[in-house]
C-alpha cells in the first residue's frame, strides 16, 4: 500500500510538472465531447474523454490484477 501511494504522488508530480505539454495534447477535445456555450455560462463535458480514460485505467488495473 505504501508503495502504491509513493507511486501515485510521483505520477502526480510529474503530471503537474509536465501538464503546460500535456494540455496541449488533443485530449479533451475528441468528438463526442460535450461543449455548451452561452453568453454568460459555459458547460464543458468530457463524456468521450472520460470513457477513454475509464477504459485505459481499467485495462491497467486488470493487467497489474493478473501479475
Amino acid at each position: 500500500m505504501q508503495r502504491l501511494l509513493i507511486v501515485l504522488g510521483i505520477l502526480l508530480v510529474v503530471a503537474g510538472v509536465a501538464w503546460p505539454w500535456l494540455s496541449k495534447l488533443p485530449f479533451g477535445r475528441l468528438p463526442g465531447d460535450i461543449t455548451i456555450e452561452r453568453e454568460n455560462f459555459r458547460l464543458y463535458f468530457p463524456l468521450t474523454t472520460g470513457l477513454l480514460v475509464s477504459l485505459f485505467l481499467s485495462l491497467l488495473l486488470w493487467w497489474w490484477s493478473r501479475k
